[in-house]
């Protein structure tokens, strides 16, 4: 279950990055500074996350 969690995470961070930026001209500019830090903080969770399971691939989950 937690694997699930983690790669929703991931697809909705990845998402929100592409969103942002496919729609960066009409966002309202102080939104857009906090957003961005928002979603980079989460691109880069993401991307530890990203990691940490492939490090752990095979370990026994006991």
């Amino acid at each position: 279950m937690v694997s699930n969690s983690y790669l929703i995470f991931i697809i909705l961070a990845f998402t929100l990055g592409g969103v942002l930026i496919m729609k960066r001209e009409t966002i309202p500019t102080p939104l857009k500074k906090w957003m961005a830090l928002t979603a980079v903080i989460m691109i880069c969770l993401a991307f530890y996350l990203i990691v940490y399971s492939l490090l752990n691939i095979g370990s026994n989950p006991q």
